[in-house]
């Protein structure tokens, strides 16, 4: 006897809706605040004719791009399951995460590039007073920044936010290699500005290689839940002579699991349906964040003729 239980619903969980509302409002909040901080930079960055604040300012601006790039990635993975897309599209949140990293990438490029061009000119900003409370501002903002959305992401199990906030703790990073150089120019050490400016692109690409990794394991289908975990659970009902072939994958929030039981070869099928139901509802009690799981039961003279 060969029976399979798999629960389709093409409809959005609920609090689906509200969840991606509550993504996009913050992203648009964030978006108004990097743009603000990006145009502070830029503007006192060229009337003190700081190369450094200037490229900071423009790094800002890729926040502001980047928080586009999570709204664009919300609006798609927001949308419900349908037939086209039986598991729904939260992966092009992750998609979108993807494209952050990306942007940090050139981020850290262009942050090396301009170091380099001020070690081989030798050039040095005019620094002034203006200079440090704009930083020092623009520095406020994005520490504010970086907690909330960290937190919210995290809260609400977003990568999209935990990403962008990550992106904006390396905003936060260059600015402060900003100010070291300011007080580096101030105090006779020029050579600063450019040094410490590549040393914050590397803790950029650090940033964007930690996303990268997240979310490449993710679209890859890397194992979400530890498969022992769930065997033992499994096992520790008693008409279940058997679990094998357990696999898991998805985000943290939208996990799919299937596996295969054994069981007597004399179970009914309504006794089997049964068993399905209540072991799917054991595995979504221990581990939070499984959409659907799929129960394959075979019976226990089956044995010889499967691999694990």
């Amino acid at each position: 006897m060969s029976l399979h239980h798999h629960e389709h619903a093409f409809h959005a969980p609920a609090g689906e809706k509200g969840y991606v509302r509550a993504v996009r409002r913050i992203l648009v909040v964030i978006l108004g605040l990097n743009w603000l901080v990006a145009i502070l930079k830029l503007v006192f960055g060229y009337l003190i004719n700081s190369t450094s604040m200037v490229a900071d300012g423009y790094h800002s601006f890729a926040d502001g791009a980047s928080n586009i790039v999570g709204l664009l990635g919300m609006r798609i993975a927001g949308q419900p399951m349908d037939e086209d897309h039986p598991y729904g599209h939260k992966k092009y949140e992750t998609l979108a995460s993807l494209v952050i990293a990306f942007l940090l990438f050139l981020v850290c490029l262009n942050l090396i590039h301009s170091g380099w061009e001020r070690l081989r000119t030798k050039s040095a900003p005019e620094v002034n007073i203006w200079g440090f409370v704009v930083l020092g501002l623009t520095m406020l903002i994005n520490t504010a920044v970086m907690f909330y959305e960290s937190r919210r992401g995290r809260a609400l199990g977003s990568d999209i936010l935990v990403a962008d906030a990550m992106h904006t703790r390396a905003d936060l990073l260059t600015s402060c290699s900003v100010a070291v150089a300011l007080i580096g120019v101030k105090i006779g050490f020029p050579i600063l500005d450019p040094l410490v400016a590549m040393v914050i692109a590397v803790f950029i690409a650090i940033s964007g290689l930690e996303i990268l990794k997240g979310s490449s394991a993710i679209l890859c289908d890397t194992a979400a839940i530890d498969r022992r975990a769930i065997e033992r659970l499994v096992m520790a009902i008693p008409e279940v002579k058997k679990c094998h072939k357990i696999r898991t994958r998805g985000r943290h929030d939208d996990i799919f699991i299937d596996l295969h039981l054994l069981v007597d070869d004399n179970m009914k099928v309504v006794r089997a349906h049964d068993l399905t139901v209540k072991i799917e509802d054991l595995i979504k009690k221990e581990f939070c964040g499984v959409s659907d799981i799929v129960v394959h039961v075979e019976p226990l003279s089956s044995e010889a003729h499967h691999d694990d």
